[in-house]
């Protein structure tokens, strides 16, 4: 059946067999609670009902190891979402839970940009992190101290993120292409004790330095006792009361045996940051039994995660797809640390051929690798036998409906297709794919159990076919602790709750159909609003970046007396930009989005400015346009190229 809504024709690109829906996670999940399994509105419904039956039988159902206690769920004496407590007499450990399984069973490769570099068993990783808790131990790392990883997507990084965990203290993590201010503006907020650094890397086949980086940090961080580097610390200047030491030094004992601090479930475990564009990131700090019960059941019941699948996902250690990544192994899968370009010119197939190498069952990527990839030209199906992999998710941004049809046309035709949409703030996703759903084109299949999903209009009316803001109604175990820092609590309640108080509104444009799947239309904050009608920029880039000769877009409003208008800015692969492309943009995205979204002004511009996590920026594009300063521009993978936007207003357009 094919119906119309919106920009977007629904029509059934996959369906599962009887045998998947029989095998699913999800429908044993369904028959161990005692509750039908579809209508899945239904079993969603009852979930946030419910939510304390729900949440104690995901905790039972994925074998959390800890003490539960007798209670699950405690609401706030005004009703709302803010001070609910989950699992108030629940003791566990993080580290614990993700270390099990047998010795021998494989736990991680590990791949850069010439192919699997390493492979350990959760043995081998056990003994690893048990140096590593006794190494951090000495240094005097205890429960609640923070340490940081300014550290690539490797073994090492791993190990000292669940030797912190271990020992019931904080992680949290950079990338090293931040700058320095870029890591000082993060990790410098929550002070931590020890700071794991990696000195070097390689990207794209060339190799980078960051020792200067890391020194600048190591003299402002005033609270770092000790440095522990990943390569040789050579050449690198620290204050003279902070110990240098290195990662051999630090593991350098023969412990054996791993212990495990519990702590309560709503005791910290990670501190994330926004991207922080409009000013000093947000530091966001998430629980352990939190992200842990969040992420089991993403996984077991939304992703049909089961032990010896190998999942992957193409991260870095900024962004919290890494630590969704890791959470894996508390499902018995294995996990792939990949670190370097997803396409690097040496070899634009090489996450192919690792999956197709290692067995990769779950590939997570983003609509920017799929396109990026699709250009090339590259066959990925034809060129490799992926005969393990069962499902491709995306996130970071919509996929678009044409993304759809060229996975299954170019990836392969029967994998679960999952377009997950949640972020930062929760570890986590409002909206996620399903083992028992058909894949829709363009669309996000259910809503995630346990999570009361609407979209509200301005009238905070729940609407259907209509676009209006993302929210969540009633709370989930993966709401953040608190903001780190001075008046945390205040600014976490402004971030979410202010618009809407008692409810989430998490700033996403979204629309909702009849068959309960969702689209996403970008962030509310970017959203354009021509002649008082909003539009979500992802509605013109879905067009544009399917028009031959459009490399890249970027799309902001800029104001015009009383109104706005649309300006698109287009890379071009070797043409220029001439009256005959720039009229069959507006003919596309007349013909296939609506006359409103017809860019009013259209320029043509050398670079797309991107953070460091491969998100658009189209806030900083307009900031700079009309000349804001641009508050955090360590957030940005390619700061430099706002100058081109500084004066786009005085250049010519078509």
């Amino acid at each position: 059946m094919t119906i119309q809504h919106s920009l977007l024709e629904s029509k059934i690109l996959w369906e599962p067999s009887e045998t998947w829906i029989s095998e699913s996670n999800l429908t044993k999940f369904s028959q161990e609670v005692g509750f039908p399994l579809l209508p899945y509105e239904r079993l969603h419904r009852w979930s946030i009902a419910q939510p304390e039956k729900f949440w104690s039988a995901v905790w039972d159902f994925t074998g959390v190891i800890g003490e539960k206690g007798e209670r699950i769920m405690v609401p706030p004496n005004d009703g709302g979402m803010l001070g609910t407590r989950w699992f108030p007499d629940a003791k566990l450990n993080f580290a614990e839970n993700i270390l099990r399984g047998d010795e021998w069973q494989t736990a991680v490769f590990e791949a850069r940009e010439n192919g699997v570099t390493r492979t350990i068993s959760m043995g081998e990783l056990r003994s690893m992190v048990a140096r590593a808790q006794k190494g951090l131990r000495s240094l005097g790392v205890n429960a609640g101290d923070r340490v940081a990883g300014v550290v690539t997507n490797g073994i090492e990084a791993l190990v000292a993120l669940l030797a912190t965990t271990s020992l019931g203290a904080v992680w949290t993590s950079c990338s090293p292409d931040f700058g320095s201010k870029g890591i000082i503006d993060r990790i410098g907020q929550v002070r931590p004790k020890v700071l794991i650094a990696t000195l070097d890397y390689q990207y794209n086949g060339k190799p980078f330095d960051i020792r200067e980086n890391i020194s600048v940090v190591s003299k402002v961080l005033e609270d770092v006792s000790a440095i522990v580097t990943l390569s040789k610390p050579m050449n690198i200047s620290i204050n003279h009361e902070t110990k240098l030491l290195s990662w051999e030094e630090l593991c350098e004992n023969d412990s054996t045996h791993l212990e495990y601090t519990r702590v309560p479930f709503n005791h910290p475990l990670y501190i994330l940051y926004t991207s922080g564009t409009t000013g000093l990131p947000k530091a966001i700090v998430h629980s352990v039994g939190g992200t842990l019960i969040q992420h089991v059941k993403e996984h077991q019941l939304h992703c049909d995660v089961k032990a010896g699948d190998v999942m992957f996902w193409y991260t870095n250690t900024a962004w919290m797809m890494y630590p969704w990544l890791v959470s894996g192994l508390a499902s018995g899968a294995a996990i792939l640390l990949y670190d370097g370009s997803p396409i690097p010119k040496a070899n634009k197939g090489i996450l192919w051929e690792i999956a197709e190498e290692i067995g990769i069952t779950h590939f997570g990527t983003s609509p920017k690798y799929l396109d990026t990839l699709a250009k090339t030209g590259y066959q990925v199906g034809q060129k490799h036998n992926l005969f393990s992999l069962k499902s491709v998710l995306s996130c970071g941004a919509p996929l678009s409906a044409e993304q759809y049809d060229w996975v299954y046309e170019n990836i392969k035709s029967d994998i679960m297709l999952a377009s997950i949409s949640g972020g930062t703030e929760i570890i986590g996703c409002f909206v996620m794919g399903s083992p028992v759903h058909p894949v829709r084109r363009g669309e996000i299949t259910c809503k995630a159990l346990g999570m009361a999903v609407d979209v509200l209009d301005t009238r905070g009316v729940s609407v259907l076919h209509e676009k209006g803001e993302l929210v969540c109604t009633k709370p989930f175990p993966s709401m953040p602790i608190t903001f780190w820092g001075e008046d945390g609590d205040k600014r976490y309640y402004s971030a979410y709750f202010a618009e809407r108080p008692g409810i989430w509104t998490h700033g996403d444009f979204a629309e909702q159909t009849v068959e309960q799947t969702m689209v996403i239309y970008g962030r509310a904050d970017t959203t354009l609003n021509p002649g008082g009608v909003r539009i979500g920029t992802a509605e013109i880039y879905r067009v544009v970046e399917q028009i031959p000769g459009i490399q890249d877009s970027i799309v902001f409003s800029l104001p015009v007396e009383n109104d706005e208008e649309i300006v698109l800015c287009v890379v071009t692969h070797d043409e220029e930009l001439d009256h005959t492309l720039v009229d069959n943009i507006r003919k596309e995205v007349r013909k296939k989005a609506s006359p409103r979204h017809v860019p009013k002004r259209i320029y043509s511009v050398n670079e797309i400015p991107y953070t460091i996590n491969g998100k658009k920026v189209e806030g900083a594009a307009r900031s700079s346009a009309i000349g804001q300063p641009i508050k955090n521009k360590g957030s940005l993978t390619n700061p430099e190229c706002l100058e081109e936007y500084s004066s786009l207003r005085e250049r010519s357009f078509l």
